[in-house]
């Protein structure tokens, strides 16, 4: 049989999570309060980082951009879950599931690119301190964020243009609650077994690579603080070890999901949960609550904040 060439779904059913009333009660206060942590934390940690001089230097303008990014990818789906649960509306349009998968991939291929600038700047802070200001200047750093956006645009418009040449002629219902090619491909009229190895081809090999680099890069980086014993080495083991944590949370569920695109959707549900909702609240956690410089410029930031108020003359 001839497969159609123009898609007649017009709409997609989200079926999210469960069915369960209960558990969607349960889900919509917890994922309620997951992302405006999220957004708070990380706006929180931008205005810090912007507002103390003391964090303007690469590390933390490279953090900035990786919270950017974690409240653009807390975003992208997270609120029409959280109002689906609300409404009990859950479908979605064809332009609206196809936006949702550009925006998952722009963000989460921005953030590997930019994970990947980040384990650079702490490689050469390390392993060549004396050649540091030379070789990570602020331009290298502002090209370096460009270049994760440009590298991210040019993955997302790929995934995108993949998905708007397969035809989808029912049944509608992707067994998540947002668009993503592993789900939706698995809708369309055609043999899944060449999209699967589409899917592996272009994110999953590139997912697991960047993992690996990042990993020795890590290593070499540890074994090299290993060697001292100062109470600086000390402080840059934290650093990298909380880097490596930010890394390995965000691609383990990514490489999972994409280099098995046809296993199970319970499996899926719960990673997708994982890197697209819990991940971008870690790193306000794990960059905040671990680093004594951003708490230092957080109780800075909170005085100047209440001594302005108390300067501030009440209207009578």
């Amino acid at each position: 049989m001839d497969v159609v060439n123009k898609s007649t779904v017009s709409e997609f059913v989200l079926l999210g999570l469960s069915n369960s009333l209960a558990l969607q009660m349960f889900f919509f206060m917890a994922f309620s309060l997951l992302y405006i942590a999220t957004m708070v934390g990380n706006s929180l940690l931008v205005i810090t980082v912007i507002a103390d001089s003391h964090l303007h230097s690469p590390m933390y303008f490279l953090l900035t951009n990786l919270s950017i990014i974690d409240m653009s990818l807390a975003s992208f789906a997270t609120p029409k879950m959280i109002t689906d649960y609300l409404t009990g509306h859950k479908t979605i349009s064809f332009d609206g599931c196809i936006t949702q998968i550009f925006f998952l991939h722009l963000f989460t291929g921005t953030e590997i690119i930019l994970l990947m600038a980040m384990s650079f700047d702490r490689y050469i802070a390390i392993c060549k301190p004396l050649h540091y200001a030379s070789i990570v200047s602020p331009q290298v750093c502002v090209a370096l964020v460009v270049a994760s956006w440009i590298v991210g645009i040019m993955h997302s418009m790929s995934q995108v243009i993949f998905a708007l040449t397969l035809p989808f002629c029912g049944p509608n219902e992707v067994d998540s609650f947002f668009c993503d090619l592993p789900v939706v491909f698995q809708l369309a009229c055609v043999d899944t077994y060449v999209l699967g190895l589409f899917m592996i081809s272009t994110s999953g090999i590139i997912a697991l690579s960047c993992f690996i680099l990042l990993f020795n890069s890590y290593v070499i980086v540890l074994v090299t603080i290993k060697q001292h014993s100062s109470r600086g080495s000390s402080k840059a083991l934290s650093t990298c070890t909380a880097h490596f944590i930010v890394v390995f949370m965000f691609f383990g569920p990514c490489i999972f999901i994409y280099m098995w695109p046809q296993n199970s959707f319970l499996i899926e549900k719960v990673l997708s949960v994982f890197y697209t909702i819990f991940t971008p609240i870690m790193n306000p956690v794990i960059y905040s609550l671990r680093n004594q410089e951003v708490k230092t410029a957080l109780k800075k930031l909170k005085n100047r904040f209440l001594n302005s108020n108390k300067a501030t003359p009440s209207c009578q």
